[in-house]
């Protein structure tokens, strides 16, 4: 039964992962033929924040919450008569037992939760974007639609942490898909190229795409593209190149592979006419071809939701504002030794943090020969994880946490943007308040049902800085090298599990450097 049930979660995540590099391909694709595609006429450059003649605004709150409704019901489906996943085996009585029982914290992988969760979240919310509600307004679907998963859905528990990260970052997530998927779409086009411009925003943003084939626009021909939100500046970087881990303990462990990443910056943080949220986000994603190493090992997002600009000159631009981050950070196995004997493995870091807001400040100097950005963040970090030494129970070994997080950055170009740099700095600081964790033998299931704690208690620090240098070869081609420089050391209370090892309080650090050579075509 164990074995099965291991080959049913194995095939999960499998179709989880396929879905990551359909997703990443279509992106790659769609972004690259993006700049190819047509140029604006002059009634969508007259309509620089909307398509109001073709675009429908009006709220269709039924339709909305039935694909909410739909997709838990299609999803539950998919668990319960394909996978025959445990969990999906409901009835009244399990129904009752979740409202008895009440929320407590889970223990699936950290990329089930901090993405995959929140993936689901973008699901409900671009079920109430795509049919007229606004960025807030969408978000008590992705409430609604975690909700109904967590207490009717599943015979487990209902859980704390999905509950806060599905919707919240679904709203991130939701957002950016939202947004880009308008980028593709043309209600002018007609034959291969918008029957292909359809599929590609369906797949960015599958709500979307249902909607617009119930309502038919899908296929509708109309006399101006339909986009929401017009044509606002946009910067994409697409880079394919190679990898290498080095991995810095008592053994030096070195690891190589391939590695593709999307960089995306849309809109301008300086344009005072657009104030809504996301108006302007950046988002990155990073994938590798590597082996014990996850297809998908960081998704950060940084999106604008409010912002008041301070200076406004010909050179100099300077904004404040508030900003939610989405940040996920996942690396597997390293080595099968480690030095400590506190495991078998060595997993350098893992984190998330996936409801995340926090106020920030944008400068931008642009001169004749010289262009210079620089920003700084400061963090609230309402629900996050980090990579536990020590918690092992079912698929979990991360803490569950809340702190704050610092990010800094700095980026240029010069010599007519032949040569540019960019320099990031971040810092986590995340606390783990619950000691029942660190009191219990989690290695010894409790009845076989998940429990009811944040993890060992603990404060963990996870350091990342990143450089990066640029050299465009021709056109838009650019040869990128890169280095990455991942630092976790987490401090543990100590507790019964800790007293015949260690004393009272310890400190573990673990460290990761990555090297990457890349060609970065930019647009």
């Amino acid at each position: 039964m164990k074995f099965f049930m291991k080959n049913l979660l194995v095939i999960k995540h499998y179709f989880f992962n396929v879905k990551m590099l359909l997703l990443a391909i279509v992106l790659l694709q769609s972004f690259a033929n993006l700049q190819a595609q047509e140029t604006l006429d002059s009634l969508d450059r007259q309509l620089k924040y909307g398509d109001k003649l073709n675009y429908n605004r009006k709220p269709n709150f039924w339709l909305a919450a039935g694909e909410t409704f739909g997709m838990n019901v299609s999803l539950w489906a998919f668990d319960r008569y394909i996978l025959k996943g445990h969990y999906a085996y409901i009835s009244f009585e399990t129904i009752k037992q979740n409202f008895k029982h009440g929320f407590e914290w889970d223990n699936d992988h950290l990329n089930t939760n901090m993405f995959a969760h929140p993936y689901n979240g973008s699901l409900f919310f671009n079920a109430g974007r795509s049919n007229g509600f606004n960025f807030w307004q969408s978000e008590l679907f992705a409430i609604s639609g975690s909700a109904m998963w967590e207490l009717f859905m599943e015979r487990e528990y209902p859980s704390t942490n999905d509950i806060i990260a599905t919707p919240i970052g679904g709203a991130a997530l939701g957002e950016v898909f939202y947004r880009t998927s308008d980028m593709i779409l043309d209600d002018r086009a007609t034959g291969c190229e918008r029957f292909g411009r359809e599929l590609a925003s369906f797949i960015i943003s599958p709500m979307r795409g249902i909607t617009r084939i119930v309502t038919g626009k899908a296929w509708k021909k109309g006399i101006a593209s339909g986009r929401e939100f017009g044509r606002p500046p946009l910067n994409i970087g697409l880079s394919l190149g190679t990898r290498i881990l080095s991995y810095h303990d008592d053994n030096h462990i070195v690891k190589a592979g391939a590695s593709a990443r999307i960089n995306l910056e849309y809109g301008d943080p300086f344009d005072t006419d657009t104030q809504s949220p996301y108006s302007h986000f950046s988002c990155l994603a990073e994938f590798n071809l590597m082996k014990t190493q996850p297809l998908l090992s960081r998704v950060e997002i940084i999106g604008q939701l409010i912002s008041k600009e301070l200076v406004n000159t010909k050179k100099c631009n300077l904004s404040i504002g508030l900003f939610q981050h989405f940040d996920f950070f996942d690396s597997d196995t390293i080595s099968q030794y480690n030095a400590n004997d506190i495991e078998p493995c060595v997993v350098p870091y893992k984190l998330g943090t996936p409801a995340c807001v926090g106020g920030g400040a944008m400068f931008r100097f642009q001169g004749d020969h010289f262009k210079l950005n620089a920003f700084g963040h400061f963090n609230g970090v309402i629900l996050g994880g980090i990579l536990s030494d020590y918690y092992r129970y079912y698929h979990r070994n991360y803490n569950w946490a809340s702190g704050f997080s610092i990010k800094l950055g700095l980026n240029g170009s010069c010599l007519q943007n032949r040569l540019s740099f960019a320099v990031n700095n971040q810092f986590y600081k995340l606390y783990t308040k619950n000691t029942l964790g660190s009191d219990v033998n989690w290695s010894e299931s409790p009845g076989g049902k998940p429990v009811n704690v944040n993890g060992d208690e603990s404060i963990g620090s996870f350091y990342h800085l990143e450089g990066e240098f640029n050299y465009k070869l021709f056109g838009s081609l650019f040869l990128s090298a890169r280095f990455d420089l991942y630092s976790r050391s987490t401090h543990y209370k100590g507790g019964k599990r800790f007293e015949n090892v260690y004393a009272s309080d310890w400190f573990i650090p673990s460290k990761q450097i990555s090297y990457q050579i890349m060609l970065t075509q930019k647009f």
